[in-house]
Order: structure tokens, then sequence, then C-alpha cells
């Protein structure tokens, strides 16, 4: 018979270890291992039915799985030019929501959706489903389904209340037994849209280990998107997140899915942004952005403007030093938003070093350079960095903006306000460029910018774009950024009347 044993897999990776210690050794959590039971006994394989014979599993036959013809069923091929046209997909009458996942849901697609708790995952589903069920804007009305395991019907009926979509026909149930929803909707009255929230409540009574664990996550997510595959059931799973983050659970449920998205947001900032991290049927990357208000989250159709809100008109009074706007790529949507930097000089012998909204290893990049290759020190000053608006970038276009911020700062000399940057700074301190460029140029002459600081074009095998709008000025170096500013020659005078 078969041994029972147990082993102990960490909630964050997956990772399975022998014995329990306070520590993941593969991704440095700490209390993250739980006690799961194993069986060791052989495995059954896949033996011959009974009335055939030859199975792959069995030793006659032409001995073992060679040559054996065994008794499943044969695949169905067809060729891959022949394939019919897609499936229309699931508009959700979310402009932002059908960006992000690529045009709309797909039947038979299984979508996972993370973010920190409060942040308006459930309330965004829940103003979704009544959307489509309703059939707002012209669509016609699809069947969904709710299965909530965190929140009873009547928890639910009062948000969707306060969301004012009371009215729609959306088929509601609290529950946490997979075998109970699959009983449920595993049949030819399938819904086009069912939402589980949240997958860490989900569990199979088949596995003995506690509801949100590794197994119960992997194996619940597992049975859910078979369901999909099978009845062409839109799912899409709410995943809660670690606090680092990452979505709780292995990786492996990541991997099941066919997209993946995070809402993100600050708590001080009423702005969300949706952004996709996988995407089998569409752009990664992308981001959808909302506002949070009174009566739910409102979709924002100019991100640029929101971000730029507190910065007044391009054309109106001069910003004050330090800060300075950047045209950036958010998956395929252009994006400008203001950086802002303040340098002060620190009572402390180990200056500060603080960023919100960017990679701080990267900060440390662009000073290093701006020392050593502008020869603009700021070894006893302290840095403070912020994306305004909340936002979180990532793309290394931004880091000519940056550093027009930072030296604007410690030089008190602000840049112009109707001027845009980007350009990737390199360690030689040059100024590399980066792609997309004429849809950043577009975004900033729509919003009435009049200038942009960007590396030159790259003309190697490609016709050189249109010029744009804008009074285009090109950099090759960080020596050319600051000497646009006008800064170079101040800093230099004023360290010589320091010598002095």
């Amino acid at each position: 018979m078969a041994r029972t044993r147990s082993h102990y897999v960490c909630q964050d990776c997956g990772a399975t270890h022998s014995r329990w210690s306070g520590k993941c050794e593969q991704c440095g959590g700490w209390n993250t291992l739980v006690e799961e039971a194993i069986h060791t006994g052989t495995p059954g394989g896949l033996g011959k039915k009974s009335g055939g014979g030859g199975g792959i599993g069995s030793s006659t036959g032409g001995g073992g799985m060679r040559g054996s013809r065994g008794d499943g069923l044969a695949l169905n091929l067809v060729e891959l030019t022949g394939a019919a046209d897609p499936p229309p997909r699931l508009s959700t009458g979310d402009a932002e929501l059908d960006r992000v996942t690529g045009g709309g849901l797909v039947p038979g697609s299984a979508l996972l959706i993370g973010g920190d708790p409060g942040i308006g995952k459930s309330t965004l589903l829940l103003q979704t489903a009544a959307k489509l069920a309703r059939g707002d804007q012209g669509r016609a009305p699809v069947s969904v389904a709710y299965v909530s395991g965190e929140e009873s019907v009547d928890q639910v009926r009062l948000r969707a209340e306060r969301l004012e979509a009371a009215d729609a026909p959306v088929q509601l149930a609290a529950g946490t037994a997979v075998r109970d929803i699959l009983t449920t909707f595993d049949g030819p009255a399938a819904p086009d849209l069912l939402i589980i929230d949240s997958i860490q409540t989900m569990y199979l009574d088949t596995l003995e280990s506690a509801p949100g664990t590794v197994a119960q996550v992997r194996g619940s997510a597992q049975e859910l998107i078979g369901l999909a595959k099978r009845r062409g059931t839109a799912i899409i799973l709410v995943g809660h997140v670690t606090k680092e983050g990452s979505i709780a659970g292995p990786k492996v449920v990541e991997h099941m899915v066919d997209a993946v998205l995070h809402f993100e947001g600050e708590r001080g900032h009423p702005f969300r942004i949706l952004r996709a991290i996988k995407n089998r049927f569409g752009p990664a990357d992308e981001i959808g952005v909302y506002e949070m208000a009174g009566d739910g989250l409102a979709t924002v159709v100019n991100p640029s403007s929101l971000f730029l809100g507190q910065r007044g008109e391009p054309n109106g009074e001069p910003p004050p030093s330090g800060t300075a706007v950047f045209a950036g790529i958010e998956g395929s949507r252009p994006v400008l938003v203001e950086i802002q930097a303040l340098v002060n000089p620190s009572p402390l012998g180990t200056p500060r070093r603080t960023v919100v909204g960017w990679d701080s290893g990267r900060l440390a990049m662009v000073l290093a350079v701006l020392e050593s290759r502008s020869g603009i020190s700021f070894a006893s000053q302290d840095v403070f960095l912020n994306v305004a608006g909340g936002l979180r970038l990532s793309e290394p276009a931004a880091d000519l903006a940056v550093a027009a911020a930072l030296v604007s700062s410690i030089a008190k000399q602000p840049v112009p306000a109707n001027t845009v940057l980007f350009g990737e700074i390199g360690l030689t301190g040059e100024v590399r460029p980066v792609p997309l460029t004429p849809q950043r140029l577009k975004e900033a002459e729509k919003l009435g910018f009049e200038a942009a600081v960007a590396p030159f074009p790259l003309a190697r095998g490609k016709a050189r774009r249109a010029p744009s709008g804008l009074d285009e000025h090109h950099t090759r170096h960080v020596t050319d950024l600051t000497a646009f500013l006008g800064i170079s020659r101040r800093r230099k005078s004023s360290e010589d009347g320091e010598a002095n």
C-alpha cells in the first residue's frame, strides 16, 4: 500500500521542503511553510481498459510503451491554415477594461486579477458584471454569475445598491466548495461569464489541506479553468496579494490562466491603474486608468491630463524648480506624467535617497552619471524623487526627465513649462534613443506642449521619421541636457566662487 508522508510547501512561491523552517530558502519569506500530505506509492499509470489489449502501460502487445496503440481516444488533429474565425469577444462596456484585455473577454478564457485589499477589485468586477448583464450601450445582454467566497449574498447586494447596479440580472451565490460550483454551472445552462471572488477561499474536498494553501489554490484553479474550457465560459478569478505585492500562491497558477491583471494604486490617491502582466489574447503591460468616486470606479479617458492636473496649463505660470514632464509609454498608450525631485543639503553623515514610483537602483545610477560626467555633486545632498499621481514607472526612457528634475532642483533653475523629456541614459553619459518616439511627441503636442528634449533619432535601415509639430532639441550626452537648461555654466561659476 502507498505510504502517506508529508512535506512543507511555501505559500508564497510553492517551493517544497523536507522539514519545517522559519524561512523559505527559495523566496526568503518568513513563516510561509505549511505541512501537506503526499503519497509516495508507485503511480498506477495508464493501464489497459477491460476488454481491450495492448495498453500503454501493459507488458504485452509489443513490449510496453513503444509501438503500442493504447485504448485512449484519438486526438482530433486539424490543419493550422484551416482555422475557423475566432468567437466574438465579450465587450464589457468598460473602455479601459477592454483595452487592457485586448478588446474584451474571450469565451473559454481564464483571467486572474490581483491587488491590495480594498483597492477596488470587487467593485470593478461587480460594475462589469452589471454592465454585461444589462446590455449597456446597445449591447446584447449576456448571462453573468458572481460567486463570492468572502461575502454573503446580502453583502454583495448592499455593494450593488451603492454602485447603482442592483437592477442588473446578475446571478449571485455564496460558496467555497468547488464541487458545488461545478455541479451548478457545468451544464448546458453555463453562464457566459463566471466571477470567482476569491480563488484563495475555494477548496476541493479531495485534498486534505486547508483553503488558501498552495495545493488548494492550484487544484481549485485547475478545476475552474477546466470548466471554462469545456463550456466556453469566460471566468475571472480574484487573487489575494502578498506583502510584496505579488499574487499569493505559486507561480504555476499564473501560468495556468490566460491573462494576469494587477490592480494598483495608492491609498492617498483616488487613481487606480489596471495593468496587464500577462495576456495571451492582447498586448502585455497595457494599462487602464480609473478614478475612485463615491459611486464606484469611473474610467479616465485622458490619463495624461489627469497626471498633469496639479501642474496647471503648460503655457501658464512657470513651474517650480525640480519638476519635469516625462512622455512615457504604458503598453501601447502614451502617458505624460510629472516627475518631482527635491535636492537638499543633508544634515546626516549618509544622505537619504527616497524614491516613490520609480526604481531606486536606477536613481542611484543617474546620480552617479550626473556626478561623474557632468561634474554636479550630490554626495552631501538628500535626494527625494516622486512620480506624481501614484503611477509607477518602469521604462528606462524616464532617465532623461529624472536627470532634468534633479539638476533643476539642485540648481534652483526650473525646466521650461512647455517642454517634455524622454531618453535612456547610459553609464558613459550618452543619451540613447527609445522606441515609439512619434507617439510620445504626438501626445505632448495634443496637450499643448511646444518643445521636446529627446535623443537623436536612429536612421539606420529605416526612413527618417517625419518631423513633429514640436520644437525638438536632440541630445547625445547629459552635458547637452545641462547646457539646454542653462545650468552647467552657473554650477561651474558657483564652484569657482566657493574655491576662491
